[in-house]
């Protein structure tokens, strides 16, 4: 009975499981977006290095500060000692001895003058954080887009494939009115073996589009770094309505590279770090001026061996008032010849703020020739759009023509079977330059610096 129990329960346990881990999950383009940035190791380790680049500033305004330092050490010491008084006496003056002492000290120091160098590395921390901030910026950009992407081919291939289902539906429709011309004799046999040819054809394509489709998902769950045994649905908005509503007339080249020029993140990111390294050349600069520092220290001590006119001294007068020493200094260090060394550091950063602005320049080239190539084809797909919108109507005509000319007998199933190719591919085609124009407008999105998970809408 136990055993009949145990089972019972098990089998609910597992049916349970299964059926939890069967529930769909829906999915829109906004909650997929979402989902990326929580979960992007990329876009994580981005912000950790802000964390440590805000870190960094804190340590940088503690420099202002003085330094304290103290410590404490207690000593135990046994050996032999000269005592001066046994030898006056005749007696062995080497006697063993065991002492003990415990001393501390507090010190404190502050830089006066060092060259402006907390001044400047303070700012060079700030210009470190502004870069790591505008990196941040770039790196949330990146997941935002490779998720549309994503999404967007998911969305082509589920498009793709009714497109699929529809043609081999309209095939197999076809093959039965084929099958009963042939059977009455009004029809030969040899275009009921061509159209059976044709819908195992479209059988075919419909089960490698099914696979593209499959492939799609997984690249978008991947992207999403979600469980990818789970099972998902995405959102299919009005892809359409979208495209129609689009002014796309309102670009111009121009303005579009003055606009990426100004708002890129990795541009602004690259310009914080010139002016880091502008400091650091002045901070390298700045280390040939001497530094003047100033110091505070107070120390005592406490020995057992001690004595004050032949009699010992306790350890709170010894420790709390006879032995207590305060010291106060300045100090002043003039660089002389350090083997080379500053000079080399001068001409170093030089030469690096230099590097960094020729690869200023060449971002900055990069950056028109991106935003140059995305119009041009944003153009080019506008163009694809309106061709292959035409095609679409011209063959969907075409087909029913056909469709209507076979039905009286004054066409061949041949002629027929082009047409119907012809108006599955006018109808691919039409799909893909649709996504092809929402794709290309998100990248142009991307390389102009615009690109927001709240502006990623269809």
């Amino acid at each position: 009975m136990k055993r009949l129990l145990s089972s019972t329960l098990v089998a609910f346990i597992l049916l349970t499981g299964s059926v939890f881990a069967q529930e769909t999950r829906t999915i829109s383009i906004q909650e997929a977006i979402q989902i990326a940035l929580e979960n992007n190791y990329q876009l994580k380790q981005a912000k950790n290095n802000l964390d440590l680049s805000e870190k960094g500033i804190q340590s940088e305004y503690a420099d202002f500060l003085p330094s304290v330092n103290a410590s404490f050490n207690g000593s135990r010491r046994t050996g032999q000692q000269f005592i001066s008084d046994r030898f006056s006496e005749g007696l062995n003056p080497f006697v063993d001895v065991t002492s003990q002492s415990i001393s501390g000290n507090v010190s404190a120091s502050i830089p006066l003058f060092n060259g402006f160098e907390n001044i400047n590395s303070l700012r060079q921390s700030q210009q470190s954080q502004i870069s790591e901030e505008e990196s941040f910026q770039r790196a949330k950009e990146q997941v935002i887009f490779s998720t549309a992407s994503s999404y967007l081919q998911v969305l082509l291939d589920m498009e793709l494939l009714s497109i699929r289902e529809e043609n081999l539906e309209n095939s197999r429709k076809q093959l039965e009115q084929v099958q009963a011309q042939v059977e009455v004799g009004s029809r030969p046999t040899v275009d009921l073996y061509d159209q059976e040819a044709l819908v195992a054809n479209d059988e075919l394509l419909l089960t490698q589009q099914e696979n593209a489709l499959k492939f799609s998902k997984i690249s978008l769950v991947r992207q999403l770094q979600i469980d990818p045994l789970g099972e998902y649905e995405f959102v299919v908005p009005n892809i359409e309505s979208s495209v129609e509503d689009t002014d796309f007339e309102n670009y111009n080249l121009s303005e579009l590279i003055d606009q990426a020029l100004l708002n890129r993140s990795d541009l602004k990111s690259a310009l914080a770090d010139i002016r880091s390294l502008e400091l650091q050349a002045q901070m390298a600069k700045n280390n040939l001026y001497p530094s003047v520092s100033a110091s505070a220290g107070i120390s005592t001590s406490y020995s057992d061996q001690y004595s004050l006119l032949g009699e010992s001294v306790a350890f709170g007068d010894q420790f709390f008032d006879q032995r207590i020493n305060r010291s106060l200094g300045f100090s002043v260090s003039i660089p002389l010849f350090q083997n080379w060394n500053r000079m080399y550091n001068i001409q170093a950063s030089e030469i690096q703020l230099k590097n960094s602005e020729l690869n200023l320049e060449n971002s900055r080239l990069q950056v028109i020739q991106e935003v140059t190539q995305a119009y041009n084809d944003f153009t080019s797909y506008q163009k694809q759009m309106e061709a292959s919108e035409k095609s679409l109507k011209a063959s969907e005509r075409a087909f029913e023509t056909q469709q209507e000319r076979y039905n009286v007998g004054s066409s061949t199933l041949i002629e027929l079977s082009q047409a119907q190719a012809n108006y599955v591919q006018a109808q691919s085609n039409y799909t893909q330059a649709m996504y092809n124009l929402i794709f290309q407008e998100k990248l142009l999105d991307y390389y102009l610096g615009k690109l927001s998970g709240d502006t990623v809408e269809f």
